[in-house]
């Protein structure tokens, strides 16, 4: 049984900065942080964890509502990660908050953050079980 193949790769572009380009085409700058060398060229490899969970939710919200006919009108997501005290220091907890405008039904909304984050998200299925990964959806005022 094989599944899907993505290849990324890292080119040196500055002390501690480099341009990730995957073989679909998408490129942007990872960079490490001051006392590395970081100089602010890019978002910090923990950070785009964070970036991949929340875009990855955020996609499969976007095809559930729109399955189900909502007039979803714009998506955003705050999401921020606590880390441990310690070497390596990966998440202990993360949470995300969406927030959604547009003519779309709440039930629905919750129930779309719901499976997009519990079940459907690869990146989400990728992250350690014991990283506490939790959510909430605010449907605001058009």
């Amino acid at each position: 049984m094989s599944g899907k193949t993505h290849t990324v790769t890292l080119e040196q572009v500055g002390a501690a900065a480099f341009e990730a380009t995957a073989a679909s085409g998408g490129s942007l700058i990872v960079d490490g942080s001051p006392d590395i060398g970081g100089e602010g060229r890019g978002m910090r490899p923990m950070e785009l964890l964070l970036s991949s969970l929340a875009s990855c939710s955020a996609m499969d919200v976007v095809h559930i509502l729109r399955k189900q006919r909502q007039d979803l009108q714009h998506l955003s997501i705050k999401i921020e990660g606590e880390r441990a005290d310690a070497t390596p220091s990966p998440y202990t907890r993360i949470k995300l908050v969406f927030q959604a405008r547009g003519a779309v039904d709440d039930h629905k909304l919750q129930r779309a953050v719901q499976l997009a984050v519990e079940k459907y998200c690869s990146v989400g299925a990728g992250l350690d079980p014991k990283i506490e990964v939790s959510w909430e959806a605010q449907l605001l005022p058009q």
